[in-house]
């Protein structure tokens, strides 16, 4: 990767978002010495402008930031840096340093609490209870719960419509689950029947 430092005076920008949910959680800078500790260690490190130093997002907190992935845009002078988070990003204690209303990509987040649920079990958890139950009682839960946001949607209030629609989306992310299929596969055969 050819990162074209001498364009920005030493600096480039870095976004950082969460590889899960795709949220973007913050932005900062890197020199080439921050870039390369980050690229070896798989832990995000900036310069730090107002400290005059590197800066390893996470050194006071024990937030880090995990690289899942690395990449650079068209003019070779931004880059964009996909992690997994260990707490909150902002110093705030938000998750992000940006204020948005709500957790814009929460489905997917969701969606990795409900593998979490399948990988690590709890017991009185209510994924659980269905994965027991196995594939046909879920996949009869996504039919039961379609006909009911119909319901909804023809002879009950929009708060109904909004729960119901809830338990749908809720119950079809489990299904995917047991059948080992995601988000990112359902958004892929999306954009290419959009094509």
């Amino acid at each position: 990767m050819e990162i074209d430092f001498d364009k920005t005076g030493g600096l480039v920008p870095v976004i950082i978002q969460d590889e899960q949910t795709l949220e973007v959680l913050m932005l900062g800078y890197m020199n080439q010495e921050a870039y390369d500790k980050t690229a070896k260690e798989n832990i995000v490190t900036f310069f730090s402008r107002t400290k005059n130093r590197l800066w390893t997002k996470g050194e006071t907190s024990n937030n880090f930031l995990h690289v899942k992935s690395i990449t650079i845009d068209c003019d070779n002078d931004t880059l964009l840096i996909k992690v997994k988070p260990d707490g909150p990003t902002c110093h705030t204690g938000d998750r992000s340093c940006f204020k948005t209303e709500y957790n814009q990509n929460f489905i997917l987040e969701l969606e990795a609490i409900i593998a979490d649920r399948y990988e690590n079990p709890v017991e009185s958890s209510y994924v659980n209870k269905l994965r027991t139950q196995g594939l046909n009682k879920i996949a009869q839960k996504v039919g039961e719960e379609a006909v009911e946001t119909v319901i909804a949607a023809l002879a009950e209030t929009e708060v109904d419509m909004i729960n119901e629609s809830s338990d749908l989306v809720f119950h079809l992310l489990v299904l995917l689950r047991e059948k080992g299929l995601s988000l990112e596969t359902i958004a892929k055969n999306l954009e290419q029947r959009h094509k």
